[in-house]
């Protein structure tokens, strides 16, 4: 006599193989999440790095024409960009956390629409950021 076993489904419950081959896909609220917690993460990591070009820069005015040129690459352009964004990103998003601490766009349609206004806002003053960046303005 063989019996057939079946197993409960699991609601819920996700593991990485799941999320990583499984086709989960992520909501556009959780998404904005996590690219918050990244650029929390880079400009961290990167603090040392810019307090020390900055302590350089105001050091004479030598070491503020040396930090000039260095910064005057488009490779080091595209780096600061990258920290623009990262900042801009992490205020924007946190704001938006904040309102949600506050109880307000708890609701799945509001969280996509506030995700969506943390994309196009901080993408968009990026936009103009790079545009003074690179001298069109």
């Amino acid at each position: 006599m063989s019996e057939v076993v079946r197993k409960k489904p699991r609601f819920g419950v996700m593991s990485l193989s799941d999320a990583a081959f499984g086709g989960y896909r992520l909501p556009l609220a959780g998404f904005v999440s996590i690219l918050h917690r990244i650029s929390g993460m880079l400009m961290f990591a990167l603090l040392p790095f810019i307090l020390y070009l900055l302590d350089k820069s105001l050091t004479s005015e030598i070491s503020f024409a040396v930090f000039q040129k260095f910064t005057s690459g488009v490779f080091v352009k595209l780096v600061i960009l990258a920290l623009v964004w990262a900042y801009l990103h992490h205020f924007c998003a946190g704001i938006r956390h904040l309102f949600m601490d506050l109880h307000f766009g708890l609701d799945k349609d509001s969280a996509r629409k506030s995700a969506v206004c943390v994309l196009i806002v901080s993408i968009a003053l990026t936009l103009v950021i790079a545009l003074k960046l690179f001298g069109v303005f």
